[in-house]
């Protein structure tokens, strides 16, 4: 059995299990290239050596600044600017909310586009009561064609770019892919809005991700911190100044328990050990009992006026607030706290303790398995906190920040970073897979985002996926697998030209990547490219561009493609609501694809 033949067999019975997926895809790819070394058409380093590509450093680090711009509430804050331009005009909220989307996937990627996006558009459709089955699929389309915007925006862009380099083809520029990229998304767009209301189902969803965005508020209420709070700032002349946090003893009133120490600089919960004058102490408790400590400690009682709502101090870019139960056989049962307590480096407190729904009001708390505990604290030392076995969190801080923090902590330092990227990129300072591990290891070393947060978020079945398929790809070239069936291509359109080869080849990545990853296809499809455009003597980049979205647009199923299926759930889909609106956004792909490509990259 020759080469050819072990190799295609292969790779059709791996493109069949990743439709079937009995399963997993990278267990699928991974499997393939080991079997391409078991039959002899590979050696062991090609085997691996996708692992070790610079696609697979380039993706894993591009993922990474997705974590950090999704974690410094660049989405919150995007929601907000469209629920605050877009007025109450459907349309015009849909417009809006694909172009943004759109912009972040050319910046950050899809996947990590649609990321930051979902929560922002659950916030939408909660606040203006549009069903989520009309927004999640056009917030898909916006991410899949905002990522043809520019080199960043997809996996499939990042591998046509370097294997064009590689075979000496030509460079296709960082923006470059905007030259079909903008007539796709600005299509799309037009077809959502004209003919979205009828392709579109008008369903709700079951499973759609929780509002975060007035969390603050509905924690306060729960454990009503509000009732009996009082603010008491401490004057120059009050012995607490110079004195630590954890001096401030209120045992000896009774009732009274600590909510928070703010900064007198921006009423924010205090991040310094020694308290200063004008600082804000907050307690809650009977008014005679608080003016007893006013007294005793030379305090002055504010008046509450027009203080900013508490959970709004409470939960801020710089601090949070956190809800965790004690679950059995946890080694904090038995032990003893009280309202106001903090840990021992005074960064997290405990504002409220609850058993069986009411609050627990007395000096000292004895911990039984089940009861909760509201935490406030800055956001790291909440993570660090939390991460014990011996807490069960109710909402991971990581995603309350995520949604209710617009612009947080280190997202001035997310734009630098993404600008220096841009820089790096489009003036060609360094290669692409550089210039990405350079920025992603800014936002470790910049403290954006810490190395844990960036290991959990990054998807790694991305990252394996694409390199264990560079294997069964270079099998293609080196089998001569490619060079076959790219000259069967040329003798079936080769005569009608080059336009209707360059369609043909749109049309195969088309289909075949309705049922596997657009990453495996575009690796698969690409020796091919390469073999047509020199069996034509013509120039590979039309053929390879060609691939590249003909990879890209899978439209027609939610399970083609990670952006696709992760609206899946929120939107209340079901599996042939993708094919109606996917079908005309297709078309319009191909003749975009079809008529421009040609007149700038020429055969």
């Amino acid at each position: 059995m020759s080469d050819v033949a072990i190799t295609l067999s292969i790779i059709g019975l791996a493109l069949v299990l990743f439709a079937w997926n009995p399963v997993p895809a990278v267990v699928v790819a991974i499997g393939a290239s080991l079997a391409l070394y078991f039959t002899g058409v590979l050696t062991m380093p090609e085997a691996l050596t996708g692992f070790g590509d610079p696609v697979v450093v380039l993706i894993a680090s591009l993922l990474a600044i997705a974590v950090a711009v999704e974690l410094t509430g660049v989405g919150a804050w995007a929601g907000q600017l469209l629920l605050r331009r877009t007025g109450g005009s459907q349309t015009t909220l849909v417009v809006a909310l694909m172009v943004v989307a759109a912009i972040f996937s050319g910046l950050i990627g899809m996947n990590g586009a649609v990321a930051a996006m979902l929560p922002v558009t659950v916030i939408i459709a909660v606040r203006t009561g549009t069903p989520p089955s009309l927004l999640m699929i056009p917030l898909a389309l916006a991410c899949l064609k905002g990522a043809k915007l520019t080199l960043l925006g997809s996996p499939v862009n990042v591998i046509a770019a370097t294997q064009a380099d590689e075979a000496g083809a030509g460079h296709i520029g960082f923006f470059e892919w905007a030259i079909l990229g903008i007539p796709q998304l600005a299509g799309a767009i037009l077809i959502v809005v004209f003919l979205g209301k009828r392709l579109l189902p008008v369903r709700q969803s079951e499973s759609i991700p929780a509002d975060f965005s007035g969390h603050a508020q509905t924690l306060v209420q729960h454990y009503n911190l509000e009732h009996g709070l009082h603010r008491l700032v401490v004057p120059p002349t009050s012995p607490l100044v110079g004195t630590a946090r954890q001096a401030l003893d209120l045992a000896a009133y009774a009732g009274l328990r600590a909510v928070a120490v703010l900064d007198h600089e921006d009423d924010r919960p205090l991040e310094r050990d020694a308290l200063e004058a004008g600082d804000l102490i907050l307690v809650r408790g009977d008014g005679h009992e608080v003016d007893r400590l006013a007294a005793d400690l030379r305090l002055e009682v504010r008046e509450h006026g027009a203080e900013a709502a508490l959970g709004d101090v409470l939960l801020s870019r710089d601090s949070g607030l956190a809800e965790a139960v004690v679950p059995e056989r946890s080694a904090m049962i038995g032990s003893t706290v009280f309202p106001g307590m903090t840990s021992a480096d005074h960064e997290v407190m405990v504002l409220a303790v609850q058993r069986g729904g009411a609050e627990l009001v007395r000096p000292r708390l004895t911990l039984r398995s089940g009861d909760h505990l509201l935490l406030q604290g800055s956001w790291p030392a909440l993570e660090r906190y939390l991460s014990s076995a011996q807490l069960i969190v109710i909402d991971s801080p990581d995603e309350v920040r995520t949604q209710a923090v617009a612009l947080g902590r280190g997202a001035k330092r997310v734009f630098a970073i993404l600008a220096l990227l841009v820089v790096l990129l489009v003036f060609d300072i360094t290669p692409a897979p550089i210039a990405c591990l350079v920025c992603a290891c800014l936002v470790v070393i910049t403290r954006v985002v810490r190395l844990p947060q960036v290991y959990r978020g990054i998807d790694w079945n991305t990252v394996l996926l694409i390199g264990a398929m560079i294997a069964p790809a270079r099998a293609m070239e080196k089998s001569g697998a490619a060079g076959m069936i790219g000259d069967h291509i040329v003798s079936l359109l080769g005569d009608l030209g080059p336009t209707a080869v360059l369609t043909g080849l749109f049309l195969a990545a088309t289909i075949i990547t309705q049922f596997i990853s657009n990453t495996s296809t575009a690796l698969v499809m690409m020796p091919i490219a390469f073999a047509t455009a020199s069996d034509m003597d013509v120039s590979a980049l039309p053929m390879v561009m060609s691939v590249a979205m003909g990879a890209s647009a899978s439209f027609l199923t939610p399970f083609a493609n990670g952006v696709s299926l992760m609206v899946y759930g929120p939107g209340g889909y079901r599996f042939g609501d993708y094919w109606r609106i996917g079908v005309p956004v297709l078309i319009w792909t191909m003749v975009v694809t079809v008529v421009v490509t040609p007149l700038y990259w020429s055969f």
